[in-house]
């Protein structure tokens, strides 16, 4: 049989012609594909800088599907989903991540801190502590130790506290020297309510030693001593708080006139406080000289002192308190109108939330930040 050679002249051109055609199509599919990606990803992104999560979200769980192996997507969508309040979908994106074979060390980190950051924002303590436990080694490790000394905090396990504060500053990840004198405080707190004053002190003494500029172990201690009816060893406590400590001398003004009074030590106390006056006027410091004031007049004197040097409704309301004016019932409904009135200058607020209460925290209530209440009333801010 003879060969056709016309056939076989037009079949290779058709043939070269229908594979660059085909090879033309599959290159326009993958750069639609590859622009399809991309345009998801930026609309994501442009709706997350107008604060659109829900839009955000949607544009990149189609970004995620169009490429299923880009870990950067996941890593939004997740966080996304965390900062939404929606945990279950964020553990979901970063358990998936952390299933994939060909994840990278550093992006596999990278997803177990996630996924321990998705637990502690869905109050799932004891996961998240399992999962930051993972972190050790890592280069998370320092943001691991921090989130579980907080999880620590929230659960009052201070020994445990002190283990993690102490990892951080050997890792020299700042100074915790406040903060463990803090935690022996709360164990003494403990200790004395369980009646074991001997320990009590024992961790006291270790606060002071571990933070002397720190006035709680100091204050703390004065109280265990006076409570022992030791108020000469108490007194002395507050002494070398006020030059340890000096910031906080007004928290320890009331206790501190007390003693001085039981001690027979009014002024020795008496200069220590006129002192801290001429520096920092504070309304505590002026009512604990006016306690000290053994003449009563000699007391109204110190709130018209304080007045001279600063306006103050809550002390003008404490002077009044002592004059007697020509109508008394006009005087007691003024009296009641100002104590209404400078009630709430009597607070101490938080300087980190703004949290505000009538007694002073040395541990926030409101946002867990140690050592945010400054030693001064509302008032005097």
């Amino acid at each position: 049989m003879d060969l056709d050679l016309t056939w076989l002249l037009w079949g290779l051109p058709l043939a070269f012609a229908l594979g660059w055609v085909a090879s033309r199509l599959d290159l326009r599919q993958w750069r639609m594909e590859s622009r399809q990606t991309p345009k998801a990803y930026f609309r994501g992104l442009n709706h997350l800088l107008n604060e659109q999560q829900d839009q955000a979200i949607d544009a990149f769980i189609e970004a995620v599907q169009g490429d299923p192996d880009t870990a950067e997507l996941h890593f939004a969508l997740g966080n996304l989903f965390r900062r939404r309040g929606d945990y279950d979908r964020a553990v979901r994106v970063h358990e998936h991540l952390l299933a994939r074979a060909d994840l990278g060390r550093k992006d596999r980190d990278r997803a177990q801190h996630a996924l321990a950051m998705d637990f502690l924002k869905a109050g799932l303590l004891d996961r998240a502590e399992s999962a930051l436990h993972k972190l050790e080694g890592s280069a998370y490790e320092g943001e691991a130790l921090l989130a579980l000394l907080a999880i620590a905090e929230r659960s009052r396990d201070w020994r445990q506290a002190q283990g993690f504060a102490q990892r951080l500053e050997d890792t020299h990840q700042g100074s915790f020297s406040p903060r463990l004198a803090h935690y022996l405080c709360e164990e003494a707190e403990l200790a004395q309510s369980l009646g074991d004053a001997a320990e009590a002190q024992r961790l006291l003494s270790q606060a002071v030693d571990r933070a002397p500029q720190l006035a709680r172990g100091w204050m703390a201690l004065s109280a265990l001593k006076s409570q022992q009816g030791d108020a000469r060893g108490a007194f002395e406590t507050l002494l070398q708080m006020a030059r340890q400590a000096p910031q906080g001398i007004p928290l320890a003004a009331r206790p501190l006139a007390e003693l001085a009074v039981s001690t027979g030590r009014q002024r020795e106390a008496i200069a220590l406080l006129e002192d801290a006056q001429s520096h920092a006027p504070s309304l505590d410091i002026t009512d604990a000289l006016a306690t000290l004031s053994t003449e009563p007049a000699a007391a109204r004197a110190r709130y018209l002192s304080h007045l001279e040097r600063e306006p103050s409704l809550v002390v003008a309301t404490q002077w009044l308190a002592g004059e007697t004016l020509s109508d008394a019932a006009a005087q007691k409904r003024v009296q009641t109108a100002l104590e209404h009135a400078s009630g709430p200058l009597k607070r101490y607020r938080c300087a980190a939330c703004g949290f505000e209460a009538r007694q002073h925290f040395w541990h926030c209530p409101g946002c867990q930040s140690w050592d945010s209440y400054p030693a001064r009333r509302v008032e005097e801010l």
